[in-house]
C-alpha cells in the first residue's frame, strides 16, 4: 500500500469512489460576430454578438457527434453562461429538436439554467456585456434565469477589467455551486478565458500530471467540447 500511495503521489494521481464525483462536459461556445471581426483584425465592438453562420455549422457538427456517442442521452443539466452567444450554443448542441430545428421546449431535452459566475472575463469589451435578463426571458423562455441576480448587467464595467486572479475565485465558486447540484453528468457552455485560467489553476491546486494538464488546459477552440471528471466531492455536500 505505501508503494502505491507513493507513485500516486509522484504523478498526482488519485482515486475517488464514483459517487463523490462528477462528469463534466466543457464546452466553448461557437463562433461569435466578434471572433470573426477579430480574426479579420476588424475593430469594430459588437454587443452581446449572436453566432455566425460558421458557427451555427459548428453547433451542428458538435451535436452530430454527441448524438452518434449517444452523449445527449446521459447530460442530466446544461449549464450556460447568460450570453446570447453561449445560450444559442448550448441550445444548439444539447437541445432537442422540432421539425427540424433545435429547441428546449420537448422532454428530449435536460433541464438548462443561466449562470453568471461562469461567465467570461468581465468589463471594459463591449462583448462581454449580457442583454437584461427580460429580454433573454422573452427570447428563451425555457432557460432558468432564477440565478441571475439583476435584471440588468451590473456586473459589467465600461473601464474596469476583471483581472486573471478574479476570474479564477470566481471559477472556484462557480465549481463549488456544481457540487450543490444533485445532476453528476452536467454539459457547461462558457467561454475561453474562463474555461483556460480555471482549468490551468484548478490542475495546479490538484498536482496534476504534466501530460494531464496540457491536455486538460489547452486552447479551447470555438465550439469545442473537454469531458472531465472531478472529484472529491465536498464532505459537506
Amino acid at each position: 500500500m505505501d508503494e502505491v500511495e507513493d507513485a500516486a503521489a509522484g504523478t498526482g494521481q488519485s482515486l475517488y469512489p464514483l459517487h463523490r464525483t462528477k462528469t463534466l462536459h466543457l464546452v466553448r461556445h461557437a463562433q461569435g460576430l466578434h471572433n470573426e471581426a477579430i480574426s479579420r483584425k476588424d475593430p469594430k465592438q459588437y454587443f452581446d454578438p449572436q453566432l455566425t453562420h460558421l458557427g451555427w455549422k459548428q453547433v451542428e457538427n458538435l451535436r452530430n457527434h454527441i448524438e452518434e456517442c449517444g452523449l445527449h442521452k446521459k447530460i442530466q443539466l446544461v449549464v450556460t453562461s447568460p450570453l446570447l452567444r453561449t445560450i444559442q450554443t448550448a441550445i444548439g448542441v444539447f437541445g432537442g429538436r422540432e421539425d427540424g430545428r433545435p429547441t428546449i421546449e420537448n422532454q428530449n431535452s435536460p433541464p438548462f439554467i443561466a449562470v453568471e459566475l461562469c461567465r467570461e472575463l468581465l468589463g471594459v469589451k463591449l462583448h462581454e456585456k449580457r442583454r437584461s435578463v427580460s429580454e433573454y426571458q422573452s427570447l428563451f423562455p425555457t432557460i432558468d434565469f432564477s440565478l441571475v441576480e439583476s435584471d440588468e448587467d451590473i456586473l459589467w464595467k465600461p473601464d474596469i477589467r476583471e483581472t486573471r486572479d478574479e476570474i479564477v475565485v470566481r471559477g472556484q465558486n462557480f465549481f463549488n455551486w456544481l457540487w450543490t447540484r444533485k445532476e453528476e453528468q452536467i454539459a457547461i457552455v462558457t467561454h475561453f478565458i474562463f474555461l483556460f485560467e480555471n482549468l490551468r489553476a484548478f490542475c495546479s491546486n490538484k498536482d496534476c500530471h504534466p501530460s494531464v494538464t496540457t491536455e486538460i488546459s489547452a486552447r479551447y477552440m470555438t465550439a469545442l467540447g473537454k469531458c472531465i471528471l472531478i472529484g472529491p466531492r465536498p464532505e459537506s455536500c
